[in-house]
């Protein structure tokens, strides 16, 4: 049996900050973010501030917090929590507990935190995730066919969870 040489895989093309990513017919390309601080870096974690803020037991609301980027494990792993397959709304509580790194003072965040927050809170942090987690894929710049004014819109329908 007689083996050929493996030749590395070819290294994809690299965009310049800026240029573009994907396009949809009939408007203007979809740009990727440009990153913080060079061409080099990465940003994988997000400021916010709830708009209501959460109440811990002695009565402090906690309302400035950190968000980071979501991998495929965090997607992933909720999947097989038994209570998102009992009831899959809980999808969004265990994957928002799952990449909150920080809230006011609390030493963590874990599920019960999530669950006891105002829906208001729990729907601003859902669009956060939507939106960190899907800069520049989701959409896109147009032009009104009738005044040539340019907007974006949101391409993107998913729900939580389903990137």
């Amino acid at each position: 049996m007689r083996r050929a040489a493996t030749r590395p895989p070819a290294a994809a093309p690299v965009s310049e900050p800026g240029s573009a990513v994907g396009s949809v017919p009939g408007s203007a390309p979809v740009s990727a973010p440009e990153p913080e601080g060079g061409a080099s870096s990465l940003r994988t974690e997000f400021s916010f501030e709830l708009p209501r803020g959460y109440v811990d037991e002695l009565g402090t609301v906690h309302r400035v917090g950190t968000m980071r980027l979501a991998t495929g494990k965090d997607e992933l792993i909720p999947l097989r929590d038994l209570r998102v397959q009992e009831n899959p709304a809980y999808l969004s509580v265990v994957l928002l507990a799952r990449v909150i790194t920080g809230l006011g003072t609390l030493p963590n965040v874990h599920d019960g935190i999530v669950e006891n927050m105002f829906a208001a809170d729990l729907a601003f942090l859902q669009d956060f995730y939507r939106q960190i987690n899907a800069e520049g894929h989701t959409r896109a710049a147009v032009a009104c066919p009738h005044c040539a004014e340019t907007f974006e819109v949101e391409l993107g329908g998913s729900r939580l969870g389903e990137s």
